[in-house]
């Protein structure tokens, strides 16, 4: 049974080179588990990916959970800075789930074993497993809470709300990323935000752009009545051609 872990430390090594060998050791395992597994992946596959001797594999981690550990926590973090940094500009919320999303996106493309390194995290060392989404989702939360004081969301409980954005998110870059590749991403996203934005009423939303404007229109241009006078005569006067 494999054992759990702490978060690692990163401490790691304090010259260039050693920095350099450790990425490259990060790099190839990261490779090697989304390909084979963590079952069949081997110490010698990660140092011959990497181009590392099999021994200096020792000098920066003990064995191969404690490898597999590190890379699972470096992809989290490396995702969130980048989510954290691609959003730095927007100007509110909705704006930041859009581009978050997006950028979501672009790392999958980027990191194709990122699902499965993640979802062998829960058979291979659990904490490490519930630390990747509990690190994601308390940044969500700082951020969700920011923005209901700010009025630009609902109040509702926000770690709640962390897990389904972060739900939607993982599904449609699953879908659209990973299986089958769309170049028409922009449609998914747009279908993502409305979601967001909206939920699932069928009725157009009181504050949307296209209510408002129906709504002046039709309190300035309301429908002409039929005058009664007209309708009596009418119907008193036979139609023409009635008589035979």
């Amino acid at each position: 049974m494999n054992r759990a872990s702490a978060s690692p430390d990163r401490s790691g090594p304090v010259t260039p080179r050693g920095q350099r060998t450790r990425a490259k050791l990060l790099k190839a395992a990261e490779s090697v588990f989304g390909e084979k597994g963590y079952e069949r992946a081997s110490i010698a596959d990660i140092t011959r990916k990497g181009g590392v001797a099999l021994g200096t594999f020792y000098v920066y981690f003990p064995d191969k959970q404690s490898i597999f550990v590190e890379v699972v926590d470096e992809l989290g973090t490396r995702l969130r800075r980048l989510i954290a940094e691609s959003v730095a500009g927007c100007e509110n919320r909705v704006d930041v789930e859009r581009q978050g999303l997006r950028t979501f996106f672009q790392f999958v493309r980027q990191h194709p074993n990122l699902y499965r390194v993640v979802r062998q995290a829960e058979f291979v060392d659990e904490a490490c497993y519930r630390r990747y989404y509990d690190r994601f989702a308390r940044g969500y939360v700082s951020g969700l809470t920011r923005a209901m004081e700010a009025g630009e969301v609902r109040r509702m409980d926000p770690e709640a709300l962390a897990y389904c954005l972060m739900g939607i998110s993982d599904f449609l870059g699953m879908r659209w990323v990973l299986w089958e590749e769309d170049p028409g991403l922009d449609r998914v996203l747009d279908t993502a935000m409305t979601l967001i934005s909206h939920g699932l009423d069928p009725r157009a939303p009181s504050t949307g752009r296209n209510t408002v404007k129906s709504s002046t229109a039709s309190k300035a241009k309301p429908k002409p009545k039929t005058p009664k006078k007209n309708t009596l005569r009418s119907a008193r006067r036979p139609a023409r051609g009635a008589r035979s």
